[in-house]
């Protein structure tokens, strides 16, 4: 019997992992992205005039996606073409990935954006004086600077992200803690449940020791 619910958590666990590297891996760049739109500038008349249509629907957007819960926005993902626009449902596991990119990227968005503002202006100022252009200063200057600052709230998001792909189950996608709930409702069986929870801790324990690794690694540049 154990082994029997091993390999079926793990064939869940497969779909946990699957969600949860699909989000990073499209969450992170885009929230960079969504994090220089919450930042535009545009100058056509002052050297530093904001572009503010663009900079207030970013935040808007912003503002509504981490002021709602993730749940909800992964029904409204799933169901909400077919309701709207009669264009049927999503394909459920797209649906989850969709959701959580747009919700994560949203919340890296204004770590990205924090880290950014965070380095001393001056700094900028002093490579444009040495002749740098604006993509030598951000990439040479600015960008190690701000992966120092965000590596430890960006580290809490990622591993809460872990903990959120149990979220998926609300549309039936069958991640590990659904597939350990099958066993409670057809085998009166509950062990399984707390099973499934070693595999969350044994994957956010790894996460925490990746992170204090690289946090350790970078602890030579100071801010």
């Amino acid at each position: 019997m154990f082994g029997y619910v091993t390999s079926t958590l793990l064939s869940g666990f497969a779909t946990t992992c699957l969600i949860f590297i699909l989000t990073l891996v499209i969450a992170l760049p885009l929230g960079l992205v969504i994090s220089f739109g919450s930042m535009s500038k545009w100058a056509p008349l002052q050297k530093h005039a904001v572009f503010k249509p663009i900079k207030w629907i970013v935040k808007t957007v912003v503002w509504i996606i981490r002021g709602t819960p993730l749940m909800l926005q992964v029904i409204i993902v799933f169901y909400g073409p077919g309701l709207l626009f009669d264009w049927g449902s999503l394909e459920r596991l797209t649906a989850v990935i969709v959701a959580f990119v747009i919700n994560y990227a949203c919340y890296f968005s204004e770590i990205f954006r924090g880290g950014i503002e965070g380095v001393p202006r001056g700094q900028t100022e002093a490579g444009q004086v040495l002749g740098m252009t604006k993509g030598q200063i951000f990439f040479k200057v600015t960008l190690m600077q701000v992966i120092k600052r965000i590596v430890p709230p960006m580290s809490n998001e990622i591993i809460t992200l872990v903990k959120d792909t149990s979220l998926a189950r609300i549309i039936a996608v069958q991640e590990i803690i659904m597939m350990a709930q099958k066993f409670v409702s057809s085998r009166a069986l509950i062990w399984p449940l707390f099973y499934s929870g070693a595999f969350y801790l044994i994957f956010c324990g790894v996460l925490t020791l990746l992170f204090g690794y690289i946090e350790r690694k970078m602890s030579y540049f100071k801010v």
